[in-house]
């Protein structure tokens, strides 16, 4: 497997995998190093996200479900007031797979980009 930049990944979308394999642990700690902030338990990825209030917090967890519902690649979602925990791994090959980087990068964009908390 080729390691793709974050602006591939960005850019790139989810295919189905069904009879496909799981990256190597060598691969995934490669592409993690385009995603530093996510990290690896050798099943999946994970990160988590820190808001100012559950606004916000509800805010990115819709936006992300929006982008990854189009990729049709779903997120294991661990939401408090003010974080959240977002958890991939792709079930049709066992373990991870490029679809969970695409969506990764596609989460921390959205992350980036989103809009901060109301002043009340």
């Amino acid at each position: 497997m080729t390691i793709k930049t974050f602006a591939e990944l960005f850019a790139s979308h989810c295919r189905p995998l069904e009879g496909g394999k799981a990256m190597s642990d060598d691969a995934v700690r490669s592409q993690l190093k385009e995603l530093p902030a996510w990290s690896t338990d050798g099943k999946r990825i994970s990160r988590g996200y820190a808001f100012a209030d559950y606004w916000e917090t509800i805010a990115f967890v819709n936006a992300i479900a929006y982008a990854v519902h189009r990729e049709d690649h779903h997120p294991e979602l661990v939401v408090g007031y003010n974080k959240v925990d977002v958890r991939f791994d792709t079930h049709s090959v066992g373990g991870i797979s490029e679809n969970d980087f695409i969506c990764a990068a596609k989460c921390d964009a959205i992350y980036t980009d989103r809009p901060k908390a109301r002043s009340t």
